[in-house]
């Protein structure tokens, strides 16, 4: 009897050992680790992975002859990077890549049903974008981006509506805003927005014409801007192009191309607190 009760001690202390706090969160941890980069490398091939699981930022601009090279490896949103692109043979177009990684709660395989329509209805939420800052470029500083942002009820009367609320994402919706942006001027813009599992975007184009100063800059509807979220396991990836036929003036491509880098970084910070406010609920 003695002898079975220490053999069963030392089997313990052996079991103990090897599933230790400390060595099975390594190894759960490692696990995990492996887990989110392979889910982020299928989206975005292993070089691109690394770099942001390292902490860099992708931005990519192009100007003339112009190809999406950074969009995420995902069907719906490759077709309509493409189709925009193909229509609009933009002479700008600035790509961006960010990770956000969701609050301890929230890590796990995917989002919730409750966390996905916060997170949608946070990226509806457009009066919010009032008083968003970013780094402009041409002054050195931070500059308002939008001033002003609401959704309204059409380009006609422009009256100011509520942001819309959603108890589950729709699988299309469109809605028009009204924003005044310090740079290019107060105008009407549609955005189109797409819900599929486990990924929401949205294409944004202006129905006004911009202006940058006195100089008109970029014709109506020749702006277009496409905004991705896509659940990665603990993290979302964050993708973001903006193409536009802008004037052809010297320096004004490379001017814009700047602009847009600057604003993407903006409106990653911008949905950053939206999905701090999602996760943490």
């Amino acid at each position: 009897m003695k002898r079975r009760v220490i053999r069963g001690f030392v089997l313990a202390a052996i079991l103990a050992l090897f599933c230790s706090p400390g060595l099975c969160g390594q190894s759960n941890s490692a696990s995990n680790s492996a887990l989110n980069s392979a889910l982020i490398e299928g989206l975005i091939g292993r070089e691109k992975a690394a770099a942001l699981l390292a902490g860099e930022k992708l931005i990519l601009s192009q100007f003339n002859g112009v190809q999406p090279k950074y969009t995420p490896q995902r069907g719906s949103l490759m077709t309509l990077v493409e189709t925009i692109r193909r229509d609009l043979e933009p002479s700008v177009m600035v790509e961006t890549l960010f990770l956000y990684e969701k609050p301890e709660n929230a890590k796990k395989e995917t989002w919730s049903a409750e966390e996905e329509a916060r997170l949608y209805n946070g990226i509806l939420a457009l009066s919010t974008l009032a008083g968003l800052q970013y780094y402009s470029a041409s002054r050195g500083t931070m500059r308002t981006f939008y001033e002003t942002s609401s959704v309204i009820d059409g380009q006609s009367t422009k009256r100011p509506l509520p942001d819309p609320v959603y108890s589950r994402p729709p699988a299309r919706l469109t809605i028009q805003a009204r924003q005044k942006d310090l740079t290019f001027g107060d105008n009407i813009y549609q955005y189109d927005y797409y819900s599929e599992q486990g990924a929401f975007f949205f294409n944004q184009q202006n129905l006004t014409s911009l202006s940058y100063g006195i100089i008109p800059a970029i014709g109506k509807n020749k702006l277009q801007s496409v905004a991705a979220v896509i659940d990665a396991g603990n993290y979302l990836l964050v993708y973001i192009a903006s193409m536009s036929k802008a004037v052809s003036l010297p320096g004004m491509k490379e001017q814009i191309g700047n602009s847009f880098a600057n604003r993407s970084e903006a409106l990653f910070n911008w949905f950053s607190n939206q999905a701090d406010k999602a996760f943490l609920k």
